[in-house]
């Protein structure tokens, strides 16, 4: 009975349970040194000191270089209009008559009194003439004398007051014609032929805009100005380039305007409901592109930074409490986190005030894969291929990051 059991549960051979035995452990050992994983690969940039110039891009409207508005200086009725609505009127140029009858005629009255009182002078200076050599011979008194020089001033008086009015009757005739005090364009007429208008009334009969040249006022607040005077103290702002004073424009729908502005003055009075200064650009405008009242945005340029660096804006990210933080490779090849001072976004860059050096290697691509202290291969972006960042030169600034 026992042979028979011994016989179907055959007792395994010594040397396939020593086989067995090593091939655990050797599975054991396996999962005891587990092997090291390769350094994560990051693509780095380096940084560099360049000279670049700073501009600010600031909302503006545009204004009319001069603005004459046509008011009458004498009362009366319109009786032609001379000019075309919208039209280009010279200086001098007549735009309106006022019935000049009544006015004519005041000239006239006047001129007939200056003739009158011109005759009445002759006589009496001959009566003053004799007068004065009968008096040497007592034939009449030093009164009669007296009398008639006094009638003599008189007269010459006389003369000169209708020759004062002929002369303001001739300036109120002048005036019924309504003239265009300078160059510029001709808005429409607010009254018509016909229509009875007062001397130097309230309401113009119609304005007159220059706008060529035209201005462009842009406002600019008084952190702005405070920082720039920082700067320029400092030395980290050059403004005695020769391009200071020039202003570029972009027009309501995105496009630039082909012609280049001049940086007039800044006003030395703060606007207190805004906290801002006025800055006075003009601008060419042959073709009138440029209408009075238009929205604007002028790139004005703030001056040259000799000393600055740019690095691509994927390099900045936010740490827990929102500050700007960047991430190197030092030379030991491990990873250190810089807290960062940003000026402004210029163009796909940040421009940086503090937090890098020239010659760290920012981290652009691979930030999820790193943390401060772990040892990493880094591949400059040149040779990637993956990122195009260009400094720009000239490019509006945005808000400033700290």
């Amino acid at each position: 009975m026992q042979s028979f059991k011994n016989q179907d549960h055959p007792t395994p051979s010594f040397p396939l349970l020593i086989l067995a035995c090593a091939l655990l452990a050797c599975a054991c050992n396996s999962q005891q040194q587990p092997q090291a994983p390769p350094p994560p690969e990051v693509v780095t940039v380096g940084v560099k000191v360049q000279q670049i110039t700073l501009t600010s891009e600031l909302p503006g409207r545009t204004s009319a270089y001069l603005t004459a508005e046509v008011r009458p200086q004498v009362s009366g009725i319109i009786e032609k209009r001379l000019f075309t609505e919208g039209a280009l009127v010279t200086a001098g140029e007549t735009l309106y008559q006022i019935d000049p009858a009544p006015f004519q005629a005041a000239y006239d009255s006047a001129e007939a009194s200056l003739a009158r009182a011109q005759a009445n002078v002759p006589a009496v200076a001959s009566r003053a003439k004799r007068f004065q050599e009968l008096l040497s011979t007592k034939a009449v008194s030093q009164q009669d004398v007296d009398d008639v020089e006094s009638a003599l001033k008189q007269a010459e008086a006389e003369v000169k007051f209708w020759q004062a009015a002929k002369e303001a009757a001739r300036i109120n005739l002048g005036y019924t014609r309504i003239t265009a005090p300078i160059n510029g364009r001709i808005g429409k007429s607010n009254l018509t032929q016909g229509a009875l208008v007062t001397a130097n009334q309230p309401a113009p009969l119609a304005t007159i805009q220059q706008l060529d040249p035209i201005y462009v006022d842009v406002p600019q607040s008084t952190a702005d100005m405070f920082r720039l005077k920082r700067r320029m103290e400092q030395g980290a702002l050059d403004q005695s380039g020769s391009g200071q004073n020039k202003v570029q424009l972009i027009l309501d729908d995105g496009s630039s305007y082909p012609l280049e502005g001049n940086l007039q003055f800044r006003d030395v009075t703060v606007d207190p409901s805004t906290g801002t200064v006025t800055l006075r650009a003009v601008f060419p405008n042959p073709d009138n592109i440029l209408l009075p009242g238009m929205f604007v945005r002028a790139v004005v340029q703030e001056g040259i930074h000799k000393q600055a660096i740019l690095i691509p804006q994927q390099a900045v990210s936010r740490d827990p409490k929102g500050n700007p933080v960047s991430f190197i490779v030092d030379p030991e090849s491990k990873v250190q986190q810089r807290t960062l001072m940003l000026d402004r976004a210029i163009g796909d860059q940040w421009l940086v005030l503090s937090g890098l050096a020239a010659g760290d290697r920012v981290i652009v691509e691979g930030v999820q894969k790193i943390r401060p202290g772990v040892t990493v291969r880094d591949t400059p972006f040149e040779n990637s291929g993956e990122l195009q960042t260009k400094p720009e030169i000239s490019a509006p600034p945005a808000a400033t990051s700290k």
